[in-house]
């Protein structure tokens, strides 16, 4: 444990995490998919009018959304929209984070013990380890995820918005700030009012190491795919039975072995098994289908129904269907008309010593969805590590910086 003093984003930080915003798939068709995320929604509305902002709000959707008053000389600059999501995935325990700093001297990073076992992660596994000796490092105590992802963005935006109260003569233009809610399952800035929010860019706070800038992201889609099986006693099953967990492992062995995303990166696509129910009469997977290229990513789609297509015409009647849901575009689309979106973070962290790592997101962000409603939207990284685990932590030095990144950044927006 360290004795590290938490200064003001790291404070804000563990603050946030204790808060319960884990949303749900099985209710995605409300917004927000769990009432939790008000929690966190009222606190960060009320702390933003404490620091200032014109006219901060939550709707009935969940989102917070308000406003900073440009510095003077900077009034008519276009207005810099700054956004994270404030909830946080199933894809592992959420509800009781327990934060603590780890002073980091090589080999395991020991989150906690968990039922007599250490829940850690070495080199081995997350080779960034190395370069991250002797740092301070905030984790969870390995029972549940950390919430790095994304509450170190909105920590982050938010002590932004405290260095500018505290400091008024910091140049920056109009400041738009919004937090969304279910981002993690695929909501997302679906339901924000971009006229109303009135920025010309923006930026997603959502990511990984101080120094991403990421403007390109997957093409996504989510299948499910339902087995029709028939079952009858095991006793007098022979050539009448169809057994629909068998139908889904025919199905999954249909797939390319390459194409699961344990055997892809950069810019792989993949096509992967969330979830499988099944019982003799009935089976159901669920599926998502990424892409950077959107031929490809039509092909893994077709790809799918192909699988199907040959079940079908062996089985003895159709028993197998694929529902496809369309879920984001990759944001390079609309992103590559605005090259000064990337070229002015790229100066913003080489002036602070920082070096740019521009990637492609093996993921989505908020980005693609309001890049393509009309605010390009590209996204920086948080200095969050292993999201969606218990083994999720993130970089006290890197928050520090990237606090002063979005500093600089809103600077030479006021120019």
């Amino acid at each position: 444990m360290s004795d590290t003093p938490m200064n003001d984003v790291v404070q804000r930080f563990f603050r946030y995490v204790q808060v319960d915003t884990q949303s749900a798939d099985e209710h995605c068709d409300q917004v927000p998919s769990t009432a939790c995320q008000f929690d966190l929604a009222n606190l960060l509305a009320d702390e933003l009018r404490a620091l200032g902002a014109e006219d901060a709000y939550v709707t009935e959707s969940c989102y917070v959304v308000a406003h900073i008053p440009a510095s003077k000389g900077a009034e008519d600059k276009p207005a810099l929209g700054l956004l994270a999501h404030i909830d946080t995935t199933e894809a592992a325990p959420g509800f009781g984070v327990k934060p603590h700093i780890v002073h980091y001297e090589g080999g395991n990073l020991v989150a906690g013990v968990v039922d007599g076992n250490e829940v850690a992660i070495g080199p081995d596994m997350l080779s960034d380890l190395d370069g991250l000796v002797g740092e301070d490092i905030i984790c969870s105590d390995g029972s549940t995820l950390l919430g790095g992802d994304d509450k170190a963005g909105v920590a982050e935006i938010m002590a932004l918005v405290a260095r500018i109260h505290e400091d008024p003569s910091i140049k920056h233009p109009r400041l738009g700030i919004c937090f969304c809610p279910d981002e993690e399952i695929g909501h997302g800035a679906s339901l924000l009012d971009i006229p109303a929010f009135g920025c010309t860019y923006g930026y997603t706070v959502d990511g990984g190491a101080v120094g991403e800038l990421e403007w390109e992201c997957f093409n996504a889609a989510e299948a499910t795919v339902r087995f029709e099986g028939y079952s009858i006693h095991p006793g007098s099953a022979k050539n009448r039975m169809v057994n629909a967990n068998d139908l889904f492992v025919q199905f999954q062995s249909l797939l390319p072995a390459h194409m699961r995303p344990e055997h892809t990166d950069g810019y792989d696509g993949f096509i992967h098994c969330e979830s499988v129910s099944a019982t003799v009469t009935h089976a159901t997977a669920r599926y998502i289908i990424r892409d950077h290229d959107a031929e490809l990513f039509q092909q893994k789609i077709d790809l799918m129904q192909r699988a199907a297509d040959f079940m079908n015409n062996e089985l003895d009647r159709p028993r197998v269907t694929v529902e496809i849901k369309q879920q984001y575009r990759n944001m390079a689309e609309i992103v590559k008309d605005y090259p000064q979106l990337v070229e002015i973070v790229c100066d913003s962290y080489e002036a602070l010593g920082i070096k740019p790592l521009v990637l492609p997101i093996r993921g989505g962000t908020d980005g693609a969805q309001l890049s393509f409603r009309g605010l390009p939207c590209p996204n920086l990284g948080t200095g969050g590590y292993c999201g969606h685990s218990v083994n999720e932590f993130v970089v006290v030095s890197q928050m520090e910086r990237v606090v002063d990144v979005l500093q600089e950044l809103a600077r030479r927006f006021a120019e």
